[in-house]
């Protein structure tokens, strides 16, 4: 795997006829995770998560007896989410670590996390996208449990879900280089309007984003 190619998968938009094997960031995400719960269970031993009631409903009582890279190929076979929808979904993990330092992921959260954080970026990114019923079946829960969680989820990230060009091409870099062996492989970015609806670029060059505005707890 290259990061040209996992940058040509992020930008495309294929028909579910088109695509039947699962995009490669969904490989690249599911081995961020993994190192990211290596490194926090190591780090929280004994202490575990914070006590606030949004963030103990994503924790699980036993660990899903499924890898995260299954899991996520199960989210794509079902939903059939676009690659940018993962994307997105990995900038709302990181946003909710920076947001809630009590929060760390974990085996017993991170699957909750990931099926929460891909329906909210499925409803921003595509016009297109199931119910939450749909994508509770999805994840092994119950609708309500589901509508629980997508509301903790949003209102520990303080509702904040824009995602601007800039942002969106500084995580595609984050993924890349977990995938470049030379590290910071340099590509042309071309990301369209697709991804953040009206947002044109005169706006984006009055309010630039500032680079510190992501911290990559992931």
């Amino acid at each position: 795997m290259s990061p040209r190619t996992l940058r040509s998968d992020l930008y495309s938009f294929t028909s579910e006829e088109e695509r039947t094997a699962p995009p490669l960031v969904i490989s690249v995400l599911a081995s961020l995770l993994e190192r990211t719960i290596s490194r926090n269970q190591r780090g929280i031993a004994g202490n575990g998560n914070s006590k606030d009631e949004r963030i103990a409903a994503f924790e699980s009582s036993s660990v899903l007896d499924m890898s995260i890279q299954s899991f996520l190929e199960r989210v794509f076979r079902y939903a059939h989410a676009a690659p940018p929808v993962y994307v997105v979904a990995y900038v709302y993990m990181d946003r909710l670590c920076q947001f809630n330092q009590g929060l760390h992921i974990v085996s017993t959260n991170v699957h909750r996390l990931l099926i929460t954080s891909i329906m909210v970026a499925s409803k921003f990114v595509e016009d297109l996208n199931y119910c939450n019923s749909y994508f509770a079946k999805i994840g092994g829960l119950s609708t309500a449990e589901l509508n629980n969680l997508e509301m903790n989820f949003l209102f520990l990230t303080g509702f904040r879900l824009n995602v601007s060009p800039s942002i969106f091409e500084s995580y595609c870099s984050h993924l890349e280089r977990e995938v470049s062996f030379g590290g910071g492989y340099q590509i042309e970015r071309c990301l369209r309007n697709y991804m953040c609806g009206v947002e044109i670029a005169s706006k984006e060059r009055k309010r630039p984003e500032s680079k510190n505005q992501f911290a990559r707890v992931l």
